[in-house]
C-alpha cells in the first residue's frame, strides 16, 4: 500500500552524489584486527568484561551496559584480545576500545533463537544484543521500545537523505523481508498495529520492494533533511512533535531500517549487533563499495580495500551534512557509522567567512523555524543563554542546512554545536 506524504516547506535541495554506489551489492569484509568501541552510543560507555590475552568468540559479550542508558557490546570477530585501551577516534579525541586480533575461525557465541515472542521478551532480547539506533545518535533501542506513553504508529526511516550514502538503500533492496520481520517484532514489542516505511523517491527499487509487502510505504519528496525525526513524523502522519517533547508524545516511534534488520537477526538468530553496512565512496576512492563490516573495522583497512588515492583532501565519517570531519584514518566502524567519504578538492571547498549580511537565508531554510544567525551572534559573544532565548538553539536538529546556504560562509553549524554544549554543561 502506498500512502501520499504531507509536504513540509523548508529545508534544501541537495545533489545526491549516490550514483557511484547506488547499484552496488553489499559485499562482506573481514579485517585482520578490530577495535570495538565501548562507547559511541548514547549514554554511559559499556564496562569491559575481558582483558588482554582472553580468547573471545564472535558475538560474545565483551562490554556490559552501565546505568539506565547504555548498551551491551559484543566481539565482532573471533580471536584474541590484544588490548583494552583508549584508541584515537579520528576526531581528535579518544574512546575506550577492546582490540581483537581475528583468527579467522567461525566460532560463535550467539543466543538461541527467541521462542517466547512476548513484548517483554523481545525488548529483553534487543537489550541483550546491544542494539541501538543505527541512523542517528545511537539511542539504545530497548529503551526506545519502552515508551512511558501509549503509541500507535511505528515508522521505519529509510529516507537516507544524506548525499553519498547508500548503505540503507542497499539493505532495503537486498534484505527487504528481514527488515519487514524486524519491524513486526518491534511493533509487537510496542503493541502497535500500524507500521509505515518512509523512503525518499530517489530509491524506486526500495519503494517497489516494500510496496510488495504488507507494510504501508510513504514515498517521500527528495528534500533535506527529510530523514530528521520530526520532519519524517509530520510528512508521514501530519502530527507535530511539541518542542521539548519526544516522538512518543505524538504517538509515534521512529526506527532506522538498519535497526529493524538488526532486530530481526537478534530475535531469529540470537545475533548481537556486531556488523553493519557501510558505504565507502568519494572521488578519492578508486573502487567505491557498500561493505558489510564488523564493528571495530579500521578505516585504514577500508581505505586499502577500496583503493584510496592521493586525490583525497578531506575525510568524513557519515554524510557531508551531519557527519564528522576526521583527522586521519584512525577511525573505526561503529554501530552508527553509515559511511566514510574520501572527498577530493572538487567535492569540498574552504572559504574564509565574511561578515553576516543579514539576508535571512539561514532562517528561511531552517526546518525547525529557528534563527541561526542569532545563535551565532550570541555564541561569538559567549552569551549562551541569549543564544537559546533569541536563537532557539536547543531545538536545533543540527542538520547543517543553515551553513550550506549562507552566502557569507559563516560557521553557523559549529556555533550551534558550541552553544548547545555550553548550555548542557550548566548546572
Amino acid at each position: 500500500m502506498i500512502i501520499r506524504p504531507i509536504p513540509f516547506f523548508r529545508g534544501i535541495r541537495l545533489a545526491g552524489h549516490k550514483s557511484r554506489t547506488r547499484d552496488l551489492p553489499i559485499e562482506p569484509f573481514s579485517p585482520a584486527e578490530v577495535a570495538v568501541p565501548l562507547s559511541r552510543h548514547l549514554g554511559a560507555p559499556a564496562v569491559p568484561l575481558v582483558q588482554t590475552g582472553d580468547r573471545v568468540r564472535k558475538g560474545q559479550t565483551i562490554g556490559a551496559l552501565a546505568g539506565k542508558i547504555s548498551a551491551n557490546v559484543h566481539a565482532s570477530v573471533s580471536g584474541t584480545v590484544k588490548a583494552v585501551e583508549e584508541r584515537p577516534d579520528g576526531r581528535g579525541g579518544t574512546m575506550p576500545c577492546v582490540v581483537i586480533a581475528a583468527d579467522g575461525s567461525k566460532e560463535e557465541a550467539f543466543l538461541p533463537p527467541l521462542a517466547d515472542l512476548t513484548p517483554r521478551a523481545i525488548v529483553e532480547r534487543i537489550e541483550a544484543c546491544g542494539i541501538i539506533g543505527m541512523g542517528g545518535a545511537g539511542f539504545p533501542t530497548h529503551i526506545k521500545l519502552s515508551p512511558s506513553v501509549p503509541v500507535d504508529t511505528l515508522i521505519l526511516n529509510g529516507a537516507e537523505c544524506e548525499p553519498y550514502l547508500t548503505c540503507d538503500d542497499a539493505l532495503m533492496r537486498e534484505r527487504t523481508d528481514a527488515v519487514v520481520r524486524g519491524a513486526k517484532y518491534m511493533a509487537q514489542a510496542l503493541g502497535v498495529g500500524r507500521i509505515l516505511v518512509a523512503i525518499e523517491k530517489n530509491k524506486p527499487e526500495a519503494i517497489a520492494a516494500f510496496a510488495a509487502t504488507e507494510l504501508a510505504v510513504v514515498p517521500l519528496k527528495k528534500q533535506y533533511p527529510m530523514g530528521a525525526e520530526k520532519q519524517l513524523i509530520y510528512c508521514c502522519t501530519k502530527r507535530k512533535v511539541p518542542l521539548g517533547k519526544l516522538p512518543a508524545d505524538a504517538g509515534v516511534i521512529v526506527q532506522n531500517v538498519a535497526t529493524a534488520f538488526a532486530v530481526c537477526e537478534a530475535v531469529e538468530q540470537g545475533k548481537p549487533l556486531i556488523e553493519r553496512v557501510v558505504t565507502v565512496t568519494g572521488e578519492g576512492i578508486r573502487t567505491p563499495k557498500n561493505l558489510l563490516c564488523p564493528v571495530g573495522t579500521p578505516l585504514s583497512a577500508l581505505a586499502e580495500a577500496c583503493g584510496a588515492d592521493d586525490n583525497t583532501v578531506k575525510l568524513v565519517e557519515g554524510g557531508p551534512m551531519t557527519g564528522a570531519a576526521l583527522t586521519g584514518t584512525q577511525a573505526v566502524v561503529t554501530k552508527t557509522t553509515g559511511g566514510f567519504l574520501f572527498l577530493s578538492a572538487k567535492e569540498t571547498s574552504v572559504y574564509d567567512p565574511t561578515p553576516c549580511i543579514n539576508c535571512g537565508r539561514c532562517a528561511d531554510v531552517c526546518p525547525m523555524k529557528l534563527l541561526p544567525m542569532q545563535t551565532e551572534f550570541y555564541t561569538d559573544a559567549k552569551e549562551y543563554d541569549n543564544a537559546e532565548k533569541y536563537g532557539g538553539v536547543l531545538a536545533c536538529i543540527e542538520c547543517g542546512a543553515c551553513s550550506y546556504v549562507c552566502p557569507a560562509h559563516r560557521p553557523l553549524a559549529q556555533a550551534i554545536k558550541t552553544a548547545k554544549a555550553e548550555l548542557r554543561r550548566k548546572p
